[in-house]
């Protein structure tokens, strides 16, 4: 009586270790950089967006509107105080700039906007631009 063998053409080889940890999940490490996330919800007077953006100060936050495309950006510093004696053993947090961009299916008016900035959530206030209605042309 013969045995059926399964033959696995990877089994020998270094395959397995090529693809070990690609499926596992992702590590921040202290030089990438923080991802802004945002909800956007849509009412009839406007939108309104609710965007993470920790550990950054107001005055580092900006945002920026270009018809229907909305920008955000923000500048994480890190500011460290230095004591004799001391040494850094581990230090994760993020310096640098994250930058967001979004379209929305209609223009914002700026001078009616507004925004808020509250324990680390970034809350804008963006009105629609009243639509523009065509004018209908005499004939002479």
């Amino acid at each position: 009586m013969t045995r059926v063998q399964v033959y696995d053409p990877f089994a020998a080889s270094g395959i397995d270790d090529l693809f070990r940890g690609f499926f596992a999940p992702v590590r921040r490490d202290s030089d990438t950089p923080v991802s802004i996330k945002v909800d956007v919800t849509e009412n009839d007077k406007g939108y309104v967006v609710h965007a993470e953006v920790p550990g950054v100060k107001k005055d580092d936050i900006h945002v920026t509107i270009e018809g229907n495309q909305v920008s955000i950006s923000a500048e994480v510093k890190r500011e460290t105080e230095k004591k004799e004696g001391d040494r850094v053993l581990r230090s994760e947090r993020y310096c640098g700039s994250s930058y967001r961009s979004f379209v929305l299916p209609s223009d914002i008016d700026e001078a009616a906007s507004e925004a808020k900035y509250d324990n680390g959530v970034l809350e804008l206030k963006l009105a629609k631009k009243a639509a523009v209605t065509g004018r209908k042309l005499a004939i002479s």
